[in-house]
C-alpha cells in the first residue's frame, strides 16, 4: 500500500470514530434530558411536616388554631408548590407531661417544626431543646418557653392583656372595691405575665384591692369551683378578673357570683359571649386564637422553605375588646372555626 492510500484509509478510519463517539455523546445527553424531564414531570415536591402541639382538646380557643394551622398549611402549599402536613398533637385535658410525650414523638418521627402552647415551660425546656439541637424548627404561640431555644413567640402581649383586663373592670366597678383574679394553672408562663399586668394596672386605681391569685386546672368545672369557693369565703368582693375565660365555657357558670361582682374576662367564644349579652359579664378581651395556629405555621415555613427569619423574638398580636355594642360582630366568626372541628374532643 502507497503513502497516499494509507493515508486515505486512515482518514476514513478518524471519520468513522468520530461519528460514532458523536453518536454516543448525542444519545448520552438525550438520555440525560430525557432523564431531567422525566424528573421534572414526576409531580415530585417539597414536602413538611410540622407538628402543632396545643394545651387541650377541650378547650374551643385551642380548636381555632388548629383550624388556623391547617389553613396556612394549605394556602402556603398552594403558594410556594410544595405538600406541608399538619400534625396535630395535642392532650384531651391539660397535661404537661404528655405534652412533652408529644413533643418527643414528633421529633422521632422527623417532623420539620413544631408549633407549641406551653402548658409548664420548665418541663417543656428540655424536650424542645432537644428539637432545637436535632434540626427542628420550633415556634411558640400563646404561652411562651423563652429559654427553650425556639425561634420565635406568637401571641399577645400578656401583661398588657392583663392589664386591660384591669383596666375596663376597673372602669365598670367605678373605681373601687375588692378584686379577685382568676388565674388558671400557675406554671403557665402566659397566664402569669397576664397576672402581673392586672397587678400593675390595679395600682393605678386607689380604690382598687386586689385579695389574691387564685390558680385551679384550665377546666370549666375547676375553674367554676375555685370562683364559688373563694366568692362565698369573702363575699366583701366586688370584681373578678379573669386572665382566662375558663368558667365561661359551660352554663350558669357565674351564678351566684355576678349578682355581688362585675367580671371582666378574656376570651370572647361563643358561650363567653352569651354571658356577655345577658349582662353577666362586662367586657371580654380577644386573643388571636386563629392565628395563633394560622402564624406559627407560616412563620416555620418561611424559615425552612425560604430561609427568611421572623421579625423579631416576640410578635405581639393586637387583642379586641368586646362590649355588648360591638358583640355581634365577634359570633360569626367561631361558626367556621367550630364546625370544621365539631366531632373532636
Amino acid at each position: 500500500m502507497n503513502r497516499l492510500s494509507l493515508a486515505r484509509g486512515m482518514t476514513l478510519a478518524l471519520a468513522a470514530t468520530a461519528l460514532t463517539l458523536g453518536a454516543c455523546s448525542k444519545s448520552d445527553s438525550d438520555s440525560s434530558a430525557s432523564a431531567d424531564n422525566n424528573a421534572a414531570d414526576s409531580g415530585e415536591r417539597e414536602s413538611y411536616v410540622i407538628g402543632v402541639v396545643a394545651k387541650s382538646q377541650i378547650n374551643p380557643v385551642f380548636k381555632a388554631a388548629r383550624v388556623g394551622a391547617e389553613d396556612a398549611g394549605a394556602d402556603l402549599s398552594e403558594k410556594y408548590n410544595i405538600d406541608i402536613q399538619i400534625r396535630w398533637q395535642t392532650p384531651n385535658t391539660e397535661e404537661a407531661q404528655q405534652q412533652a410525650q408529644y413533643v418527643e414523638q414528633l421529633v422521632n418521627s422527623g417532623v420539620d417544626g413544631i408549633a407549641i402552647s406551653c402548658i409548664d415551660a420548665n418541663l417543656l425546656n428540655d424536650v424542645l431543646k432537644d428539637a432545637v439541637e436535632r434540626g427542628i424548627t420550633v415556634m411558640t404561640f400563646d404561652s411562651d418557653a423563652p429559654d427553650s431555644g425556639r425561634m420565635a413567640y406568637f401571641g399577645v402581649d400578656d401583661k398588657a392583656a392583663g392589664a386591660e383586663v384591669m383596666k375596663q373592670l376597673a372602669q365598670v366597678m367605678g373605681g373601687k372595691g375588692t378584686v379577685a383574679i382568676l388565674a388558671g394553672n400557675q406554671a403557665a408562663t402566659n397566664l402569669q405575665n397576664r397576672v402581673a399586668g392586672v397587678r400593675e394596672e390595679a395600682e393605678k386605681h386607689p380604690g382598687i384591692t386586689i385579695l389574691d391569685d387564685y390558680y385551679h386546672r384550665e377546666d370549666a368545672v375547676s375553674a367554676v369551683a375555685k370562683m364559688l369557693e373563694v366568692q362565698n369565703l369573702n363575699p366583701n368582693i366586688s370584681g373578678w378578673a379573669l386572665v382566662g375565660g375558663w368558667p365561661l365555657y359551660t352554663d350558669n357558670a357565674l351564678d351566684g357570683i355576678y349578682e355581688h361582682a362585675k367580671v371582666v374576662s378574656l376570651d370572647p367564644l361563643p358561650l363567653p359571649l352569651e354571658y356577655l349579652k345577658k349582662g353577666q359579664v362586662s367586657v371580654l378581651i380577644g386573643q388571636p386564637y386563629y392565628g395563633w395556629g394560622y402564624e406559627s405555621v407560616t412563620y416555620i415555613i418561611e424559615k425552612i422553605h425560604n430561609a427568611k427569619n421572623p421579625p423579631s423574638e416576640f410578635i405581639y398580636a393586637d387583642f379586641d375588646v368586646v362590649t355588648p355594642d360591638n358583640v355581634e360582630e365577634f359570633e360569626g366568626q367561631w361558626n367556621n372555626w367550630l364546625g370544621r372541628h365539631e366531632d373532636s374532643p
